[in-house]
């Protein structure tokens, strides 16, 4: 008798990364703190400056969630589920996605919510003995995670 084979492909992988604007602004760091080095010397400064932007710039990117769905895997940062125990994902833009992400937002739910990034997707938790209700991630392709989970629960 042969192993089944899994579905273990990624349907859809995405790293919520901060914007632009965010980058730039922690990078600041690094001018900012080259001012305490000066008195030691502008060459000092300038490489401790450059170390700090960098360091910073780079950890901010590599501490971004990454939402996926792997074979019937919903990943959503640390979270996971199985997309058997899913219902029909929702995708909300504009006004709607602000309504979701703040009075619309469930108290037992699960959320990764990142700001910068319109996208939401909601999706109904059908497990009765799952206390969480909901899961609502912000996604910047909306559509195709919801039809990444879609196919997967299929």
């Amino acid at each position: 008798m042969q192993n089944p084979t899994t579905d273990a492909r990624t349907h859809y992988r995405e790293r919520l990364a901060p914007s632009l604007r965010l980058l730039v602004t922690v990078a600041l760091a690094g001018p900012m703190v080259s001012l305490i080095f000066v008195p030691v010397g502008s060459t000092v400064a300038l490489v401790v400056g450059a170390a700090v932007s960098a360091v910073l710039v780079t950890l901010f990117v590599i501490a971004t969630p990454v939402v996926s769905v792997e074979g019937s895997v919903l990943r959503a940062g640390r979270a996971h589920i199985h997309t058997k125990h899913l219902g029909e994902p929702v995708t909300l833009t504009a006004e709607e996605a602000r309504e979701a992400r703040g009075p619309g937002l469930p108290a037992r739910g699960w959320h990764l919510i990142r700001g910068g990034i319109d996208g939401v997707v909601v999706v109904p938790n059908i497990d009765q003995a799952d206390p969480v209700v909901s899961w609502t991630i912000s996604s910047r392709t909306p559509d195709r995670l919801a039809a990444a989970i879609r196919a997967s629960q299929s």
